[in-house]
């Protein structure tokens, strides 16, 4: 008698066993609040409760308040420009970063670390700092730009300026958040196969063309991951405007306020959890869309190779 294969002595329990505790947490800390979040948008629940007042349900009454909201739009045009700047430009950046430590160079790995740095930094200490170097005062980035222009431009009040105060956080930001991108980027150069490059220089291949012909190509689905999932945090902007806002020095706040933190102050300064719930179920619907847009795109590129 041949033994049971073990295909079939497997229990098909087992892997939503080992399963079990990731979509536990997924259940209890994503699926759950945002049921409840879309439930919460169609009422006008408070953030204090009130006997007397009660919770009704007032339909899509949030939602067409949150249309006709100019605070609203002004809080989406910023997030769409910092993601507009931000996702391609850190994007890019995180590329060349990767190419130079790729090198086989002593030293690279200390430059690695180096780079990699500000992303183990959290982001409140990371707004804090550049909030001091953004000083009008004696801020570091005022002498630099000063050096640099031979004294042509003076300090600059970036903060307080509404048309700085968003160029002065893109900047930040990129800092903050570039290393990532680049180990993303630099372990997709290293599974390029070495091979092709030697093929292609034996047939008088140039460097520009090495970049353009293999490296480009090889690393189309690790340049898809990196730009939406950098659009996707870019969408989440709040930590260092947050602290901008909080320092008491800064521009009009509908110059640089964002979705999360309009969200974040309906729902716990104002106390209108129902209308809260509707801006986060908006904001939920734009994640989704990219991150489908980001599903179409590698479903395209597998069924391409």
């Amino acid at each position: 008698m041949t033994p049971p294969s073990r295909r079939s002595r497997r229990n098909p329990a087992t892997p939503w066993l080992f399963a079990a505790p990731g979509l536990g947490l997924l259940l209890i800390f994503l699926v759950l609040p945002f049921v409840l979040a879309f439930v919460l948008s169609f009422t006008d629940q408070r953030l204090i409760g009130n006997d007397d007042l009660g919770t009704d349900f007032v339909g899509l009454r949030n939602y067409r308040r949150l249309f006709d909201d100019d605070s609203f739009w002004a809080a989406l045009r910023n997030n769409t420009l910092f993601v507009a700047v931000v996702a391609p430009l850190q994007s890019a950046l995180a590329l060349g970063l990767a190419l130079l430590v790729n090198q086989p160079l002593k030293g690279s790995r200390i430059f690695r670390t180096i780079y990699f740095m500000p992303v183990a930094t959290t982001m409140a200490v990371v707004a804090v700092i550049w909030s001091l170097l953004y000083s009008p005062d004696a801020g570091v980035i005022n002498r630099l730009v000063n050096l640099l222009s031979l004294g042509q431009i003076g300090p600059q009040d970036w903060l307080r300026d509404p048309s700085l105060v968003m160029p002065a956080v893109m900047v930040l930001s990129i800092w903050q958040g570039v290393g990532f991108q680049m180990l993303v980027f630099l372990a997709g150069l290293q599974a390029i196969p070495t091979d092709l490059y030697e093929a292609a220089r034996l047939d008088g291949a140039t460097p520009r063309q090495l970049f353009t012909r293999i490296t480009l190509p090889m690393l189309k689905n690790t340049s898809i991951f990196v730009v939406v999932t950098t659009t996707i945090y870019a969408f989440q902007l709040y930590t260092q405007v947050q602290i901008i806002a909080s320092s008491g020095a800064a521009a009009p706040v509908d110059s640089f306020r964002t979705l999360v933190m309009f969200m974040v102050h309906e729902g716990f300064r104002n106390g209108k959890i129902g209308y809260a719930s509707a801006i986060s179920v908006v904001f939920f619907v734009l994640v989704l869309a990219i991150s489908l847009l980001q599903r179409g795109l590698l479903r395209e590129e597998r069924v391409v190779t």
